[in-house]
């Protein structure tokens, strides 16, 4: 055999990461801190957690965004997908009283393109500064014939600190309790899997066609990004309102999510009528014929983020996060002898 092969002939092309990290690398370093000693240039990133913690606990967190990515390769859209990264693991992080330090992020491909995957590592880096933490380093890896065509997936890590004495888990949770609940901004990065398959394949719906109640075009809609809780919690957790526990809701929706932070013999009590209900779930829900209860175990419906607060530190605890820009609703309270979450 006469041919000289080529990694860039077997689909690996150095000469394209090494272009796609310079038009990066910029938006990255601004994520630095003084605690960073070492960033892009190392084989591992190196950041100093620094004096003045008396008992210091890391807490750590992964997600990736899921098949809301299949919404941005149709749309070739590509800069507000690295935002859905760091919600899913910071706004995780954060349910244990975790202020975040650093986030790494694993981006996979079959090739790689400069411009798409400058586009995704600069919304990781905006996202990642919007919630003060250090994009510290990642990985970019050009797998041909593990993915295809120009298809990634994305993949988030984060790490955060909060003193042992101040970890929430959910121990101080008692009976009487109230249940505030965190607007989200619409689907997040949950349940698209369900979503594509109705309003996409079922429906036959167009993700450029404009849809009246929604008022943008379906796209737009599917690709709004995840929001991020992080910076108004941290801010109340810093003023000293301190919930007795927090729920990111994510997949398995309100009634998974919110058990998890209910000790053994205590149920929350939720009222579905509380707060609004974005319209892409009705448009959902009308076109699957899907039931009432698959809705509220797939998707947020409306709720992002709850916190479970003894109710005289409620009014305090709902009025440092509403003044962080978060909109925030009493949806429920805590009882005992029932099962973990029940909606009303």
């Amino acid at each position: 055999m006469d041919k000289h092969f080529t990694y860039k002939e077997s689909g690996v092309d150095i000469e394209a990461q090494d272009k796609a990290a310079s038009m990066f690398s910029d938006a990255v370093r601004d994520t630095y801190t003084d605690a960073v000693i070492s960033g892009l240039s190392d084989f591992g990133g190196m950041f100093a957690l620094g004096r003045g913690y008396d008992d210091p606990v890391l807490v750590a967190g992964t997600d990736s965004v899921g098949t809301k990515l299949m919404v941005a390769f149709a749309m070739d859209k590509h800069d507000t997908i690295g935002q859905d990264a760091v919600a899913m693991c910071v706004d995780d992080i954060i349910c244990q009283g975790a202020r975040p330090l650093l986030f790494l992020d694993y981006l996979g491909s079959a090739v790689r393109d400069p411009e798409q995957t400058s586009a995704i590592v600069s919304g990781v880096a905006r996202a990642c500064r919007h919630c003060g933490c250090v994009l510290l380093g990642g990985e970019m890896a050009e797998l041909p014939g593990l993915y295809k065509d120009r298809d990634y997936d994305l993949v988030g890590f984060a790490v955060g600190v909060v003193e042992r004495a101040e970890i929430i888990d959910g121990s101080q949770v008692a009976e009487g309790d109230i249940v505030l609940g965190f607007a989200s901004d619409g689907l997040h990065s949950n349940g698209y899997s369900l979503a594509r398959k109705v309003l996409l394949e079922a429906a036959g719906l167009k993700l450029d066609q404009r849809i009246d109640e929604l008022g943008c075009t379906l796209g737009e809609e599917m690709l709004r990004p995840t929001h991020l809780y992080a910076p108004a919690v941290v801010s109340a957790l810093a003023a000293g309102e301190r919930p007795h526990a927090l729920a990111h809701i994510t997949g398995g929706g309100l009634p998974d999510n919110v058990a998890r932070c209910m000790p053994k013999g205590l149920c929350a009590v939720l009222e579905r009528d509380s707060f609004p209900r974005p319209p892409i779930f009705d448009l959902i829900q009308t076109h699957g014929v899907v039931e009432d209860a698959e809705m509220y175990r797939t998707f947020n419906m409306g709720i992002g983020m709850i916190a479970v607060v003894d109710p005289a530190k409620a009014g305090a605890l709902r009025a440092a996060l509403e003044a962080a820009g978060e909109a925030i609703y009493e949806i429920g309270h805590v009882e005992t002898a029932c099962d973990q979450v029940v909606l009303i």
